[in-house]
């Protein structure tokens, strides 16, 4: 099960079920807790399935789901909010954890804008509140709404909260006639530690931090139970504008403080990385004497021309990015190194601690990597933690990486006792007695007993489940262990023969512990609803490695018709040809995915599987985004040679955002070649085809204003 195995052992299809169960868990827990006021788990465990989910969603953040906890505090819109959507999505950041992620965070902007190394470029630097996120919509000057991040495009309506909190002003002066107010609503220290006695002396359940203090009390259904609490606010950003407030992001703050609104006073300006990671250093060292929370520095492009030109990723700006401070550190004992299995087939090694609190939480599992990892050496070799092994007996210290993900970071030789031995890791598989091997420059030792594991048939079946898949109501991981152990569903395809074939007669469903009738006609009829099913959604419901939730719908939309797709899979699966050829071009498809992905459509039992499955769906075209004014909309357009106006990948985003297929080679398949001096090979191809050729001042006076 996944919720047994460490975050960095986890498959990106395991993620996505583990994002999935956490998802349901804390929502129950959190209508639970703020919604019905009995709360189910305690607070510890509430906080270690919090912090497994940031976890996951850091290390796989193409993952993220729509519903992610990190975008929720407190419950799911309860009775009483009304749902507002943001006129703008409230996106999360982006994370760092040490010093060359901030220099190759200036690096990579610099790519994306063209800029030279010694080009000036300067950044805000900011604490990172530890608090909930608030939108506050001013029309005329006047608030009219404010609402909670939500899912980041849907939030609560918490407009009568808000209006109790001091530091949100009720009416503004020369402000924009709208403007969208983003910031922190947060607790104090002081005020937190008086609310907590408060609640005891009431014999009323005590906050397990000022975080949840603060979203609890925002998200009282009766305003009068908010006005009580001792609320803050900061204001740090904007969503919808009908006037820009400045030129800049420091000028912005400025300007949102003169309108009245509580601006973090430690926000500066930086030259560059060296002086963001000086600031940075500042503001730690004074972290224990602030009187809030905060887990970081948050550094954002200052230029706001800039800013836009940067842009967006699909869940986090281009231009900002986290700081978040050091994991805490403790010494514990590893009692045992344990193998799980993947769905891949991947062997993952889990130390098992004696319990320790690192940061808060109890920490009883911590990811080992592997084999490599346990004998001291890194991925190419080298060795790491002094080349000291890690052995079963060992006085280990842990850490939790941006203090979330549990890893080892050092072994004290000195307490090693003299009966240790050096970790064998096993060469057979612990579920099949499979051989499992490690291919060469494969830093993972795999099973290779592919369907006979079951190990890796129940994980693929959860898999294909999961919330991001096919998200079946009453179907979950469970659910799919208890049907596979039966031998009623050994493959997807099963899923949608279960009521013919135990729907009635001597064995059925709704005799079977734990369902009824209706639960099991529930379960039948949410198959029934998923027989129609996106394009995206079912390549990435294959669990074929290598291609993940995001690189499927990239996929889905390159290709648009599940059998235009299926037709080419067939064509390329030589690996060579023009079909093969394509499917490389495709920007942000690589030659080790497009092997994967054909190849599994080309291996004789996975297609039969995938084809049985197929007879049952109804597969829907991938959506394309509404580029009705677009002249490239539907397009394959390669860009080749130096663009002088934008840079690549400034033009590649545009494309797409118009609806064009941006492709890495040019074929006959290929309707426009945008070159800029120094095209070479594609020029001369794009000329072979007959492909329409246009320079970057041609490609610029076509799309226009598109």
């Amino acid at each position: 099960m996944t919720d047994k195995i460490a975050v960095d052992a986890l498959t990106e299809a395991e993620a996505s079920q583990e994002l999935a169960r956490l998802a349901d868990l804390l929502n129950r827990a959190n209508q639970a807790y703020y919604g019905k006021d009995a709360p189910e788990i305690s607070d510890a465990d509430y906080d270690a399935l919090k912090r497994r989910n940031t976890a996951i969603e850091l290390r796989f953040p193409n993952l993220k789901r729509a519903d992610s906890p990190s975008e929720q505090v407190g419950a799911a819109p309860a009775e009483g909010f009304s749902k507002v959507t943001h006129a703008v999505r409230m996106l999360s950041l982006g994370n760092a954890f040490d010093d060359e992620d901030i220099t190759e965070f200036d690096e990579r902007i610099r790519r994306y804008l063209g800029l030279s190394a010694d080009a000036r470029l300067t950044y805000t630097s900011e604490p990172k509140i530890d608090g909930l996120s608030l939108s506050l919509r001013y029309e005329g000057g006047a608030l009219v709404q404010a609402a909670t991040r939500g899912d980041g495009a849907v939030g609560e309506n918490v407009t009568a909260n808000a209006r109790t909190i001091d530091d949100i002003p009720e009416t503004l002066q020369g402000a924009p006639d709208v403007l969208e107010i983003r910031g922190e609503v947060y607790m104090s220290h002081k005020d937190f530690a008086a609310l907590n006695a408060r609640q005891a002396g009431r014999g009323d359940k005590s906050f397990a931090n000022p975080r949840n203090a603060a979203a609890g009390s925002l998200r009282q259904l009766d305003a009068e139970i908010t006005r009580a609490r001792p609320l803050k606010f900061f204001a740090y950003g904007w969503g919808e504008l009908s006037a820009p407030l400045a030129d800049t992001q420091m000028a912005a703050i400025d300007r949102l403080s003169d309108l009245g609104f509580a601006t973090n006073p430690l926000t500066v300006l930086c030259d560059g990385p060296v002086e963001m990671l000086s600031n940075y250093a500042r503001i730690e060292q004074q972290r224990a004497s602030l009187g809030y929370d905060i887990d970081g520095v948050v550094y954002k492009v200052n230029d706001l021309g800039l800013q836009a030109r940067l842009g967006f990723r699909s869940t986090t700006p281009r231009w900002a990015i986290a700081h978040k401070f050091p994991a805490e550190l403790a010494w514990t004992r590893l009692e045992a190194i344990d193998i799980q299995v993947g769905r891949t087939g991947a062997l993952s090694p889990v130390a098992r601690l004696t319990p320790v609190t690192v940061g808060g939480v109890v920490v009883s599992n911590a990811t080992l990597h592997n084999e490599d990892y346990i004998k001291g050496l890194d991925s190419k070799g080298s060795e790491i933690r002094g080349g000291k092994d890690i052995r079963v007996g060992d006085w280990v210290q842990v850490y939790r990486a941006g203090d979330v993900i549990p890893k080892v970071a050092d072994v004290d030789l000195s307490k090693r006792p003299d009966t240790s031995v050096p970790y064998t890791f096993p060469t057979v598989c612990p579920e099949c007695g499979s051989d499992a091997v490690r291919e060469e420059g494969d830093a993972v030792r795999r099973c290779i007993g592919g369907l006979i594991c079951p190990a890796q048939a129940v994980e693929k079946l959860k898999h294909f489940v999961s919330r991001a898949a096919f998200d079946i109501d009453g179907l979950g991981a469970k659910q799919v262990e208890q049907l596979y152990n039966v031998g009623w569903i050994v493959e997807p395809a099963d899923i949608f023969t279960l009521q013919e074939r135990y729907g009635s007669g001597m064995q059925q469903l709704k005799n079977r512990e734990g369902w009824g009738e209706k639960s099991a006609n529930n379960l039948f009829q949410a198959i029934d609803k998923k027989r129609e099913i996106p394009f995206g959604r079912l390549l990435f419901a294959l669990g074929i490695r290598h291609v993940g939730e995001q690189a499927s719908n990239m996929i889905a939309r390159f290709y648009g018709r599940w059998d235009e797709f299926i037709a080419a899979m067939d064509a390329a699966a030589s690996f060579e040809g023009p079909e093969w050829e394509r499917l490389l071009g495709i920007d942000g498809v690589g030659e080790v995915m497009a092997r994967s992905l054909v190849g599994a459509f080309a291996q004789e039992n996975e297609r039969a599987g995938i084809d049985r499955l197929v007879a049952h769906l109804s597969v829907q075209d991938a959506e394309q985004p509404d580029t009705s004014s677009s002249p490239v909309a539907g397009k394959t357009v390669v860009f080749t040679g130096t663009l002088e106006k934008m840079t690549r990948a400034e033009a590649k985003a545009r494309a797409e955002s118009l609806g064009a297929k941006v492709s890495g080679s040019v074929s006959a398949k290929t309707d426009l070649l945008v070159a800029g001096p120094g095209a070479g090979s594609k020029a001369k191809k794009a000329a072979e085809f007959g492909v329409e050729t246009i320079d970057e001042d041609g490609w610029l006076a076509l799309i226009g204003d598109a």
